[in-house]
């Protein structure tokens, strides 16, 4: 092996060491993200009119689970980011 190959190599492995976030970061965001989708999708469902008065928009469903599973996506989401990776010693 030359010597420019090595220098190629460990710039490659250095580069590769200081992405702050790791694979398990990125899935621990898309997991998080997908929380607050559902929390959103909860809030969800038939409106009042002038017409006609729903009173399913005050559910507990609407009001208060959705609301609490959003938070937790959010708060897992700032888990995710604040995670440090492990690192590998080579």
């Amino acid at each position: 092996m030359s010597n420019s190959e090595s220098k190629k190599n460990t710039s490659e492995v250095k580069d590769r060491r200081e992405f702050a976030f790791d694979r398990t970061n990125f899935i621990l965001l898309a997991i998080g993200m997908a929380v607050i989708i559902i929390g959103f999708l909860l809030m969800t469902g038939p409106a009042s009119t002038e017409a006609f008065f729903e009173p399913d928009i005050f559910s507990v469903r609407r009001i208060k689970v959705a609301p609490a599973v959003c938070f937790l996506g959010f708060i897992f989401m700032i888990y995710a980011v604040l995670r440090k990776p492990k690192t590998q010693d080579i």
